[in-house]
C-alpha cells in the first residue's frame, strides 16, 4: 500500500477564488501567521484570527510577524501572494508566487514591451485612461508626461481646496517615515497600499512586475504603471481625507490603511485591475473567465515561427534522422 505524503492535501484549483474576487489585501504585524486546514491564522496576545487562504489577494506581512512553513506553502497553493513590507506597511521587501501556471499574459507583455510601437500603443492606453474623452493618439510620450504632472498637481490643489488640507508638494523620506507632515504620510501608507494590491493582481495573472511601459529600469516598474491608474482615485482623496483629521487619530498609517481597504473593496478595484491588464495586453474587450478559459496548467513546446505543440509526447518518430 503506497503511503501518502504527510501534511495536509494541496488546495485543488476548483476551490480557488478568481482574483477579481478576492479580498484586496489584510495588513498583520506582530503577531504568528500559520495554518488550520486552510485557513491561514494569526495569534497574538488577544487571540486568533481564522482567514480563508483562498480568498486573499495580498496578504502583507508587517514587523513584528513570524510565518510558519505550512503557512507559507498554502499561501503559495492557493495562488495569494505574500508581501512582506515595513515600519507602518510603506516598505516593499519581497513577494509570494503567481496565482496561474499560464504563461499567455506574461508573453504578450514581454512581446509588447520589446517592440517600439505596441509599447507605445499600451503606454497612450494608460495614459487615455487617465484623461477621459481626449484623444491622446497622437501625442509624444514627453507630451504624455507633461500633461500628466498638470493632471496631477491640479488633483492635488483641488484635494487641498476640498478638505482644507494645506499642500506644497510631494515630501518624504524612506528612512525617516514620520519626518514628514500629515497628508504625506497618509500619501506613502495610501499608495503603499496601492502598490500592493497592483502588485497581487500582476503576480497572480502571471505577469511580470518588472517589465513597464511607462516606468521603466526597477523591479515593479508594471506595478507603477497599473497603481497609477487608479492613484488619483483613490489614494490621493484618502491621504487627504486621512490628513484633514490627523489631529483626532492615534494611528494615521493604520486609518490610512483601513480607509485604503474601504475604498478599493467599494471600488471593485481587483476587478477593474484583472480586465484593464488583459485589455491593455491583450488588446481585447474578451472578459478574463474567456480569455483564461483551459489555460491553468498545460505545458507546450516551441515550435518555431510563432507556433506551439502539446508537450508531454514522445516527438522521435515525428524527426527526419
Amino acid at each position: 500500500m503506497v503511503k501518502p505524503p504527510p501534511g495536509p492535501p494541496p488546495v485543488e484549483i476548483g476551490q480557488l477564488v478568481r482574483a477579481q474576487d478576492r479580498l484586496s489585501f489584510i495588513y498583520l504585524e506582530r503577531c504568528t501567521v500559520h495554518r488550520d486546514g486552510n485557513a491561514i491564522t494569526a495569534t497574538d496576545e488577544r487571540g486568533v484570527v481564522h482567514i480563508p487562504a483562498a480568498t486573499i489577494g495580498a496578504l502583507l506581512l508587517g514587523p513584528g510577524t513570524r510565518v510558519t512553513h505550512q503557512a507559507m506553502l498554502l499561501m503559495a497553493e492557493s495562488g495569494s501572494t505574500s508581501v512582506w513590507v515595513g515600519e507602518q506597511g510603506v516598505r516593499y521587501y519581497a513577494h509570494g508566487r503567481t496565482l496561474t501556471n499560464s504563461s499567455r499574459l506574461l508573453e504578450a507583455q514581454a512581446g509588447a514591451v520589446t517592440n517600439q510601437s505596441s509599447r507605445l500603443r499600451v503606454a497612450r492606453a494608460m495614459y487615455a485612461m487617465r484623461f477621459a474623452g481626449e484623444d491622446v493618439s497622437g501625442l509624444t510620450m514627453q507630451q504624455l508626461r507633461g500633461r500628466e504632472g498638470a493632471r496631477v498637481r491640479r488633483i492635488y490643489r483641488a484635494e487641498s481646496d476640498r478638505t482644507g488640507v494645506e499642500w506644497a508638494r510631494r515630501n518624504y523620506d524612506r528612512q525617516d517615515f514620520e519626518s514628514g507632515d500629515a497628508v504625506n504620510q497618509a500619501l506613502s501608507a495610501a499608495t503603499t497600499c496601492l502598490y500592493g494590491v497592483t502588485h497581487a493582481v500582476i503576480v497572480a495573472l502571471g505577469c511580470a512586475p518588472g517589465l513597464g511601459f511607462v516606468h521603466t529600469g526597477h523591479a515593479r516598474s508594471f506595478v507603477f504603471d497599473v497603481a497609477d491608474l487608479y492613484k488619483a482615485e483613490l489614494a490621493i482623496p484618502v491621504a487627504f481625507d486621512i490628513a484633514a483629521r490627523a489631529q483626532e487619530l492615534d494611528d494615521l498609517p493604520a486609518e490610512t490603511r483601513r480607509e485604503m481597504r474601504d475604498r478599493l473593496h467599494d471600488g471593485k478595484l481587483l476587478t477593474r485591475c484583472v480586465r484593464d491588464i488583459h485589455r491593455l495586453l491583450l488588446d481585447t474587450d474578451d472578459s478574463p473567465d474567456e480569455v483564461d478559459d483551459g489555460e491553468w496548467d498545460v505545458v507546450h513546446l516551441w515550435d518555431g515561427q510563432g507556433r506551439r505543440v502539446a508537450g508531454g509526447r514522445d516527438y522521435a518518430e515525428d524527426v527526419p534522422w
